[in-house]
């Protein structure tokens, strides 16, 4: 997904909320999510699109609920369920970004899963069956390292 489909995905998922949000907003809040991730758009797996859009839709909250508090007034206290409500949004945001990057630290190292668990490497020694030729220093004797990517 690039930049451009995830701005108007965020402007289609958060409707009623564009009027209150500008162009730049959106591209401000797709960089901001880029910087929390460490990934850069365009992103490929479903698992990376979620987490980008929920980071940008979590920016564009803040973003509101800045300007909600600014325009808070205490005497009459007319914006208090709009401000506690996009507060208590961001809040469960982060909790669930919290979540999700200690569940798949993996996705957010950029680590393939083969690599986070310890390693069995081969002697590399080598003979052959028949004859008990000794091929280990042959350059098509590969030492074997196991798990890998494609076991």
């Amino acid at each position: 997904m690039t930049e451009a489909e995830l701005i108007v995905l965020l402007q289609t998922e958060v409707k009623g909320l564009t009027s209150y949000l500008e162009t730049d907003d959106y591209t401000n809040a797709v960089a901001d999510a880029e910087r929390d991730t460490g990934w850069t758009m365009p992103v490929s797996t479903d698992f990376r699109i979620k987490w980008v859009k929920e980071r940008a839709k979590r920016h564009l909250f803040f973003y509101l609920l800045s300007e909600s508090a600014i325009k808070f007034q205490y005497k009459q206290i007319r914006l208090q369920h709009r401000f506690e409500h996009f507060q208590k949004m961001v809040d469960s945001m982060d909790k669930a970004f919290q979540g999700a990057i200690e569940e798949f630290a993996f996705e957010f190292a950029g680590v393939a899963t083969s690599e986070l668990f310890g390693h069995k490497v081969d002697s590399g020694f080598a003979y052959q069956g028949e004859t008990g030729r000794d091929y280990t220093y042959d350059e098509d004797n590969l030492v074997m390292i196991t798990p890998n990517e494609s076991s």
